[in-house]
């Protein structure tokens, strides 16, 4: 008779300790799958290559130089309501082309050192201001600027068009290239500006965030 009501009372704990493990499984707070970390509301943003442009200007005491690079490849994530960006805009550092072989020489071999630094990169971490989907904006994209080896903070100025499944955008700003330690391109005759005058044009196919 006692081995009995043992056993029933063990069998009761058994069953409350059950119970316990079921509703703490249910209250504790789930992990999330890796299939369900996309953000319904991201934009992304691919580059056109073909159909954007880098200009730069440099001023110097004989007269400004204009130039040119090409675009390797492009891709801005964004999400429009915390202004969280990631992805990057890379440029083949090895096109540069100002019009004139000697000075480009020079540029290559001495203050890029293209063949040792191929890519010039810009890597978006956030937007400042509001993003029009679609519309006009004026914002500001914040980010790191991989130069030479280097990584430096960057603000660019951006206009934005977004229509459809295409956007439009276009920034203008400046490069400290000598305040961020490549070579002044100075001799005795010319000296030219501390920084460089980039202004970008910029196109391409345009996705929205898929909901899980």
């Amino acid at each position: 008779m006692t081995e009995r009501r043992y056993d029933v009372l063990a069998a009761g704990r058994s069953w409350i300790l059950v119970i316990l493990v079921l509703a703490a499984a249910c209250a504790w707070p789930q992990t999330p799958q890796s299939g369900s970390q996309t953000n319904a509301g991201e934009i992304t943003l691919n580059l056109d290559v073909a159909q954007s442009k880098l200009h730069w200007t440099c001023d110097s005491t004989l007269h400004t130089v204009h130039g040119t690079f090409n675009l390797k490849r492009g891709v801005v994530k964004f999400d429009p309501a915390t202004g969280s960006a990631s992805g990057e805009i890379a440029v083949y550092a090895t096109s540069g082309d100002s019009g004139n072989d000697s000075r480009d020489k020079k540029m290559h071999d001495e203050i890029l050192e293209s063949a040792r630094y191929p890519e010039v990169i810009f890597r978006p971490t956030k937007i400042e201001g509001k993003v029009a989907v679609p519309g006009t904006s004026e914002v500001q994209l914040q980010g790191k600027f991989l130069l030479h080896g280097s990584e430096h903070d960057l603000v660019v100025p951006v206009h934005a068009e977004l229509t459809g499944d295409h956007w439009k955008g276009s920034a203008k700003f400046s490069v400290p290239y000598i305040q961020w330690g490549l070579k002044s391109p100075n001799t005795f005759l010319l000296k030219a500006a501390p920084v460089v005058d980039v202004e970008l044009e910029l196109s391409g196919t345009l996705q929205r965030g898929v909901a899980p």
